[in-house]
């Protein structure tokens, strides 16, 4: 089977610029390609593991991925998907986020002897002249083409901001610079860059007379189409300071009976045929598909040492007494009154709900229980006064302990 063959199989590929060219250049060339992340955090996400594992797969076929760093871009920030414009950040957090990102992609990309590069478009996007970029660039660029692209019209009501409006001739120019500097014949990206892509293909054809290729590969979605890789914490983190290995674990073995043959395929490297005699399973067996998806998960992102500790530690969860060495844990000593603290209070502190309406929804229902007893009273108050440790239960799957 081919790479492209594979891409295909898995439900990866979303949309091509060009499916037979692509498809020549995947399986019979050595191609030069790269995918950009912007440094807005200090440690990678789920939503970032999906492209590099995409970058992966395509250098294990021979192919050589640019890891173009958005130290230039992050300044700007990408409107496509958000409601509000990005936090600012400075040139010494963007840069200092972008090196924790090298240091983690290091972990599934091999980097030696210019197998992959990592580039960082601050490096020319931060020395343009404005006046000459425009002449140069921004002529390329219709105001009416760009505002019927998705990232801008769903921001068109908000209000978009002019920073906001360079970043797809940003992006494009990233591309024509890596065409120009390093051969680079493909972006890749997920499906919701498609516009700034064809931006940036459009932009090299049009300055260098090259043809250059783009693909956009599925989004990590859930069948509702909320996206998947939130926690009620926030972002699902790559970083084990940021997402302990145990709390990685449990949030694949938690994903839907609907996601998580999809999961499978998008997301780790067993065998397509292994994963696709999967489709066939129901109940019980699809719980043991969540088992592997997220041992085979933990086991790339952490080691497999921490991936038998979760899924220990996971099994014996569900076993009166089970051992909770493992288990996500946080002090709570300071958020203690007299060795006691409301329940909400607490589901909002140790991070089990965002707040303390979405807590009191969960408790009145019944799907929360604190050392392996319901409660159901939203006025309930949690008592430390002879013990330095609860466990709370959310629902069936979800532990959390509390530690004075």
């Amino acid at each position: 089977m081919t790479i492209f063959e594979e891409l295909k199989r898995r439900g990866l590929i979303a949309q091509m610029t060009n499916e037979e060219k692509i498809k020549y250049y995947l399986d019979h060339e050595k191609v030069t390609f790269y995918i950009g992340f912007d440094a807005t955090a200090d440690s990678l996400h789920v939503g970032h593991f999906l492209q590099i594992m995409v970058m992966k797969r395509l250098q294990e076929a021979g192919h050589r991925p640019i890891a173009l760093l958005g130290t230039g871009t992050t300044m700007i920030g990408d409107p496509t998907g958000k409601t509000d414009m990005r936090k600012m950040l400075s040139v010494e957090e963007i840069a200092h986020n972008a090196e924790r990102f090298k240091q983690q992609m290091s972990k599934f990309i091999d980097f030696t002897d210019d197998r992959a590069l990592v580039v960082r478009n601050g490096d020319w996007l931060m020395n343009l002249s404005y006046i000459p970029f425009l002449r140069d660039i921004g002529v390329h660029f219709t105001v009416n083409k760009m505002l019927s692209a998705e990232c801008f019209k769903s921001r068109m009501e908000k209000g978009l901001t002019f920073i906001e409006f360079n970043y797809m001739i940003m992006q494009s120019y990233d591309f024509l610079k890596l065409h120009q500097d390093y051969g680079c014949l493909m972006e890749l990206g997920g499906d919701d860059q498609w516009a700034n892509i064809l931006g940036g293909t459009d932009l090299v054809r049009r300055v260098m007379g090259d043809e250059v290729y783009g693909m956009t590969f599925t989004l990590l979605t859930t069948k509702e189409g909320k996206k998947m890789g939130k926690t009620e914490k926030g972002a699902l983190w790559l970083d084990p300071e940021k997402t302990s290995p145990f709390e990685f674990f449990q949030y694949w073995r938690n994903v839907s009976d609907d996601d998580v043959i999809n999961c499978l395929k998008l997301l780790t490297f067993l065998p397509i045929e292994e994963i696709e005699a999967m489709e066939s399973w129901e109940g019980g067996q699809l719980n043991k598909a969540k088992e592997i998806l997220a041992y085979e998960l933990t086991k790339m992102v952490h080691s497999k040492e921490d991936a038998d500790k979760a899924l220990e530690a996971a099994r014996a969860l569900f076993v009166s007494g089970g051992d909770s060495e493992n288990m996500p844990t946080t002090n709570v000593g300071d958020a203690l009154d007299n060795e006691k603290i409301g329940l909400l209070d607490l589901m909002v502190f140790v991070g089990l709900c965002p707040s303390k309406s979405e807590a009191r929804r969960l408790v009145t229902q019944g799907g929360v229980s604190v050392d392996d007893v319901k409660i159901t009273d939203p006025n309930a108050q949690v008592d430390f006064s002879d013990k330095n440790q609860v466990i709370i239960k959310k629902g069936k799957k979800v532990f959390h302990k509390a530690v004075k």
